[in-house]
């Protein structure tokens, strides 16, 4: 057995490309870690297993090893180094395509040991908060953290880009580093207590997430398993949660009656006396302040069609075309759902089609305004358009475009890619078939995939033709 101390990925990666050349098997490779040697280890001498003339053999793995790799490198898992040179001994033998394979043991092993790096960096950058102390006349940040893994040098360079401008030291348990305004300084490790307790910028934190901290979202396993407790200690925001939750009720109420002139249905701006037409609804909602998206929108698009249409088709809201024209569905996927339509043999201008949400939800980037989903506020605050406009349809069948739709007519628990083109009965209709919304179609990259689903939803269409024909 040839026993091998290795520091990090680059020892790692030089001396597992010398042991591949000299077809060293891995069943006779054992690498140590020079944070957990072995009681007697003492490094095999490459020179005595590989030619001098034999080192520079060439030969080539995937890409997507050396990232993985790479990332499997900073897990504390001390067997890592012997997992990474088994794959890369098979690799390089006679199964190059090995990564492809999820389901393998050794593959799966890797991808999970990258997964918790991951996620241990990104709670890193997270979890992080400086404290200011002061060396030799100047301010100096400092921080103390406990990662799982290994992965000081792996997130340094993000706090160096990120606090470019700042003298900053990182301490943890198993490497610190410093950063001088120039470069990186990696140093020993160190316990808890070298680091400083407290001061003025505590109270800057406290005060900033109480004031952020959104009581009517209160998830608390979910805040656990994105703040473990385990770094609480180092967290100052972490001091005052108990009393912010304790706090919620009482805030939550607060925020309901201060909903800056907001309605909490639409029905608080339904016509006065009964809407006799679709006509005069419509015209109702052009005031709707149920929900702050009217605030954004250009304008109410609602449903459009003739009364006595056999079918509803409803999606999920307007796009950006909708919102400027006013009409349902005339922008790319309005397009895609012409087409479908037309291919399974239905005439728009005897359908009826809406949506559940009738204002553009959008997030601004530069000049471009991209679609964003609304939210069960705004859903629920939307659904009372809808209920009306079903009640003066004489529609006998209800298709609900893509999932958003789907979950808000029919069940909340509904899954489309499960459901998809099935007959169930909701709230609204007897036959209720949900499908693929069209800009979902748009989306998909690959063609064949995209025509598959496009077929799917003609599939649906026609199915829903027929049913509404034999009623």
């Amino acid at each position: 057995m040839h026993q091998f101390v290795v520091k990090d990925f680059e020892q790692w990666r030089v001396t597992a490309r010398q042991l591949r050349v000299a077809e060293v098997p891995p069943d006779e490779v054992q690498f140590l870690s020079e944070h957990e040697p072995g009681l007697f280890a003492t490094s095999t001498p490459l020179t005595e297993l590989i030619p001098a003339a034999e080192v520079a053999a060439d030969f080539r793995v995937p890409k997507e090893f050396l990232q993985l790799a790479t990332d499997v490198g900073y897990h504390r898992d001390a067997h890592r180094w012997e997992l990474l040179y088994r794959v890369l001994w098979r690799l390089t033998t006679n199964e190059p395509k090995l990564l492809q394979l999820a389901t393998d043991d050794d593959v799966q092993r890797l991808l999970m040991m990258q997964k918790a790096v991951s996620r241990d960096a990104h709670k890193m950058k997270a979890f992080v908060r400086f404290r200011e102390v002061i060396q030799d006349d100047q301010p100096h940040f400092v921080a103390w953290h406990r990662p799982d893994h290994r992965i000081v040098r792996k997130v340094a360079p993000f706090f160096s880009r990120r606090f470019k401008a700042m003298h900053w030291t990182i301490l943890t348990p198993d490497e610190s580093v410093s950063w001088d305004q120039h470069q990186l300084n990696y140093f020993d490790g160190v316990d808890r207590s070298a680091a400083p307790t407290s001061d003025q910028l505590e109270e800057l934190w406290r005060t900033y997430y109480a004031n952020i901290f959104n009581p009517a979202r209160i998830k608390i396993k979910a805040m656990k398993a994105e703040m473990p407790v385990r770094h609480w200690a180092t967290l100052p925001e972490a001091s005052i949660i108990d009393d912010i939750l304790q706090a919620a009720p009482q805030r939550v109420q607060a925020m309901l009656q201060r909903s800056e002139g907001f309605a909490t249905s639409a029905r608080d701006f339904f016509p006065t006396s009964p809407a006799t037409s679709l006509i005069a609804l419509a015209e109702a909602a052009q005031r709707c302040r149920a929900c702050d998206l009217c605030c954004h929108a250009t304008q109410v698009v609602f449903g459009q069609g003739p009364q006595s249409a056999r079918i509803v088709i409803v999606g999920e809201q307007p796009g950006d075309q909708e919102d400027l024209v006013g009409a349902p569905f005339v922008g790319p996927a309005g397009q895609v759902l012409d087409q479908a339509l037309a291919s399974a043999g239905l005439d728009r201008n005897e359908l009826y089609i809406t949506n559940a949400v009738k204002h553009f939800k959008f997030e601004q980037t530069g000049t471009r305004r991209l679609h964003k989903r609304p939210d069960a506020r705004e859903i629920r605050a939307c659904r009372p358009w809808f209920e009306e406009e079903w009640s003066q349809s004489q529609a006998a069948v209800l298709i609900c475009l893509g999932a958003t739709a789907a979950t808000a007519l029919i069940a909340p628990g509904f899954r489309l890619q499960q459901q998809r083109g099935l007959w169930v009965t909701s709230k609204f209709c007897k036959h209720t078939l949900a499908t693929w919304h069209p800009s979902s179609i748009l989306r998909l990259q690959d063609e064949k995939h995209r025509a598959a689903r496009f077929e799917e939803l003609v599939m649906d269409l026609r199915c829903a033709r027929a049913t509404a024909s034999s009623i």
